[in-house]
């Protein structure tokens, strides 16, 4: 009866989408107006752009423009195809923009040469130099001059790899330029999406040829479809069967991007160029930074593009939303929000879409535009209550700094250990990594998604994952704004990961919620994750010069894990895992220094024993900031 009655609510909900789908494409139909272009730039290439415009556009109802530009294709193409929707939200698609799509330069029908992450050059000395931000302001000017009855204010947005496009375009310094949007940007590739602290992201290696294959010419095809394969459906298994990474040029030996990462194991000229965040000085217009807490892409993008416009242009307009979300998910609406296991309420996506998106595009795109949105500085979902919660400042001036000190026999508190010598120790064996996911199906996935908000106790039962735990909490605890693991670790190797996790223990009684994914998970004593991040030891002192640890020598290692929101509630316990492989989201370390590990022999990984210190004079702890 059960099973019934969920197939004939799933098939409602497929009608209604459907539904929904073919009812937006109709409407789209019924009032833009479609047409194709090949804007022409200042050095001579030309960009395909296609441009949707609301048929009832009038000299004297006059609308404005919101763009995105996107290395993924503007399809569909052809005069008669149209897209089942258009702009960010079927809100502001149904209150009319002029929409306004364009292929970056040398992706499907654009023309030019295509990079990753286009280096931004500040000081353009001629036409030949040129960036996001030169093609953006040309375009404009283009948009300005031959699209009929626009009022003269251009607003843009993108998430993901787009989101990366609007942040570089903002640099246009367009003065139509009005409003821009990126959402989960990327920042820099040594820290987000492909590496993370410079630990390479292996979870990402199905989608080299989508980034590594450049085009012969303009195309509506996927050119790179060809270069792609598909692993064993358990992705474990393929991963450690394929054993360097080195050996992963059977694929990849003509994928430049691949090539391109093997060559730079480092954070040297080449990255620092692709990093677009201190080239975000001198903005003037309005910018609204949307990222999502259990983002397995981009989370350091959202957070750190936010606040260096903050500290470099203290007078702009500048706010950060950040909701419950994995990848891009505020973009659509799944009635009951979950995230893994987690439900956090309903319509989330569309409150945000409506309240807060839309509001920020019309107030500076169609109304004042002086900046009296009535939106805070920092709209964020506390992901513990499940509630949003506004702050006019990020992170928030009067938190509370805190360390949560390690102890002995796996206890968390925040009183720093007095014992003059305790220590924790653990094997890790790189033939043996532990997996970062309990969902095998997973790590086959072209991206990781899931394991964000993941219940832990898979991991804490292995000898190579040390646990560390508070006692029940007697009142309610808000973790909120930058987390700092402070580690105070040897090993028996020259080099060695450390992957640390932040951890939501729930009460033994919890209740399991209506809406469970699968039934047989149960959520009494799960070990819901906030936080994870992985750290490099050789980068310790730098990104750009690493160097080996000494063998036995105590050693200091401090990494961010990216900011949270979540109130541990009473009854509930805060625990911390450290190991030292989440495999196959982040390659294995060798555990003994390799000058470059993209080049590690098979023969050269070991096994090394590392000892994490919790000590009077070497305490290991994770600094929090704790809002009353």
């Amino acid at each position: 009866m059960i099973k019934n009655l969920l197939r004939a609510a799933l098939i409602v909900l497929a009608q209604h989408v459907y539904g929904q789908v073919a009812s937006d494409e109709q409407y789209i139909r019924e009032n833009y107006s479609k047409a194709e272009y090949d804007i022409p730039v200042r050095d001579g290439v030309k960009l395909h752009t296609i441009v949707y415009s609301p048929k009832d556009a009038s000299a004297d109802k006059k609308y404005p423009f919101l763009m995105q530009r996107t290395c993924y294709s503007v399809a569909p193409y052809g005069a008669d195809k149209y897209p089942p929707r258009l702009g960010p939200s079927p809100t502001l698609m149904r209150d009319k923009f002029i929409f306004v799509y364009q292929d970056v330069r040398g992706r499907y029908l654009s023309e030019g040469v295509w990079t990753n992450m286009t280096p931004h050059i500040d000081q353009k000395k001629g036409n030949n130099d040129v960036d996001e931000a030169s093609d953006t302001y040309d375009t404009i000017e283009w948009l300005l001059k031959n699209v009929a009855n626009n009022n003269g204010r251009v607003g843009q947005w993108g998430i993901s790899y787009p989101g990366f496009y609007t942040t570089a375009s903002a640099l246009a310094g367009h003065p139509a330029l009005k409003a821009s949007s990126p959402q989960a940007p990327i920042a820099d590739f040594f820290f987000d999406d492909f590496h993370h602290n410079g630990a390479f992201t292996q979870g990402y290696y199905l989608t080299f040829p989508v980034f590594g294959i450049k085009p012969p010419k303009p195309t509506t095809d996927s050119w790179f479809a060809g270069e792609m394969f598909t692993p064993k459906p358990d992705g474990y298994t393929f991963n450690l069967e394929m054993g360097s990474l080195k050996n992963f040029d059977k694929y990849y030996s003509k994928n430049f991007y691949w090539q391109e990462t093997v060559e730079h194991p480092n954070k040297d000229e080449f990255w620092k160029k692709r990093d677009i965040l201190p080239h975000l000085k001198g903005v003037k217009h309005a910018f609204m930074t949307v990222g999502g807490w259990f983002d397995a892409e981009d989370l350091y993008g959202p957070l750190n593009t936010y606040k260096t416009l903050e500290r470099n242009n203290p007078s702009m307009y500048n706010t950060l939303v950040v909701g419950p979300f994995g990848h891009g998910r505020w973009s659509r609406e799944t009635g009951h929000t979950l995230h893994n296991d987690i439900y956090f309420g309903d319509s989330i996506a569309t409150f945000y879409q409506n309240n807060i998106e839309a509001k920020f595009f019309k107030h500076f795109l169609k109304e004042a535009g002086d900046g009296k949105t009535g939106l805070p500085e920092a709209y964020l979902f506390d992901t513990g209550k499940k509630e949003w919660k506004t702050f006019d400042k990020w992170p928030v001036a009067n938190a509370e700094k805190r360390k949560l000190y390690f102890h002995s026999k796996g206890k968390l508190d925040f009183d720093a250990p007095k014992e003059s010598k305790s220590v924790t120790e653990y094997v890790s064996d790189p033939s043996k990594p532990v997996p970062y996911t309990a969902n095998y199906k997973q790590m086959s996935g072209f991206t990781p998604f899931e394991y964000m908000s993941e219940d832990q106790r898979f991991a804490g039962t292995r000898p190579d994952v040390l646990v560390f735990e508070t006692d029940i909490l007697t009142e309610d605890l808000t973790l909120g704004g930058e987390i700092n693991a402070l580690l105070k670790f040897s090993t028996t190797g020259t080099d060695a990961d450390f992957f640390v996790k932040l951890i939501d223990v729930y009460p033994d009684d919890e209740k399991n919620h209506a809406y469970m994914p699968d039934p047989k998970v149960v959520l009494a004593g799960y070990q819901q994750m906030v936080r994870s991040e992985v750290m490099r030891a050789r980068f310790r002192n730098s990104f750009e010069k690493p160097e080996p640890v000494v063998a036995g020598k105590i050693t200091d290692l401090k990494f961010r894990l990216q900011d949270v929101l979540h109130t541990f509630k009473k009854g509930h316990r805060v625990m911390v895992q450290v190991q030292s492989t989440a495999f196959p989201l982040f390659d294995r370390n060798p555990q003994k220094y390799i000058g470059n590990i993209y080049k590690a022999e098979d023969s050269d990984f070991t096994t090394a024993k590392h000892t994490i210190y919790h000590q009077a004079g070497a305490p290991s702890s994770l600094e929090v900031e704790i809002i009353k």
